[in-house]
């Protein structure tokens, strides 16, 4: 796999709600690319299941700060964060101005790495604004559902496809309508709609997207 970009500083934004494909986009390109990925949702999720496992609430702030310090890569491949609870909390905490400000800092110093990709919901407007791609995904209710319905299959048999559209429509509520770092597309996002695409199409897609908007920075 011969890689024209190999030695370029990369930086790539991914956007977007729930299930709307830019987790698996963003790991395809970072395998193809060969870029650190950060999935920004993680750290929220560490941050909810640190927190509910200390009860000890009563200084948050100091055990905030501490624990979102270093967070390592290695901490975010733990299977708990998808605990149903931690993913309840998370969406709780992701209103905290407090506690995205110190996870703000992590992410940025996070993209000032030689080659990244950053996925989530505020990246290409409040993270990285200065990233040379910016991805917006977007797709269908439907689809999305249908594509959640899949993966929460795996652990709950009994879910329903109306139940995982009613939980995807109050997720897309609050991300679209907190107060800080709404999740909005950015003027210069490109708007990558996964509605009718395979896995492979997508892929396919992205990576012209991509080389396309490197051959014009770089050459």
């Amino acid at each position: 796999n011969m890689n024209p970009f190999k030695n370029l500083k990369i930086l790539i934004a991914a956007d977007g709600g729930a299930a709307s494909g830019k987790t698996t986009g963003s790991k395809q390109l970072s395998k193809k690319f060969d870029l650190k990925l950060l999935s920004s949702g993680l750290l929220y999720r560490y941050v909810s299941l640190r927190l509910l496992s200390n009860k000890r609430k009563n200084n948050k702030r100091n055990f905030i700060t501490k624990i979102t310090k270093n967070i390592s890569l290695k901490q975010l491949k733990n299977k708990r964060l998808f605990d149903p609870e931690v993913t309840k909390y998370s969406a709780v905490i992701a209103k905290s101005k407090m506690i995205r400000l110190s996870l703000r800092k992590f992410q940025k110093n996070f993209a000032k790495q030689k080659r990244v990709c950053i996925e989530g919901r505020d990246i290409g407007t409040v993270i990285c604004p200065k990233a040379d791609i910016k991805l917006f995904f977007k797709c269908s209710l439907k689809v999305r559902a249908l594509r959640r319905l899949k993966e929460y299959r795996k652990n709950n048999k009994k879910i329903s496809l109306n139940e995982v559209k009613k939980s995807l429509k109050t997720r897309d509520y609050h991300d679209s309508t907190r107060k800080i770092s709404a999740l909005k597309i950015a003027k210069d996002s490109i708007v990558v709609d996964t509605t009718k695409l395979n896995k492979k199409e997508m892929e396919k897609k992205l990576v012209n997207i991509v080389r396309r908007k490197l051959k014009n920075k770089y050459g």
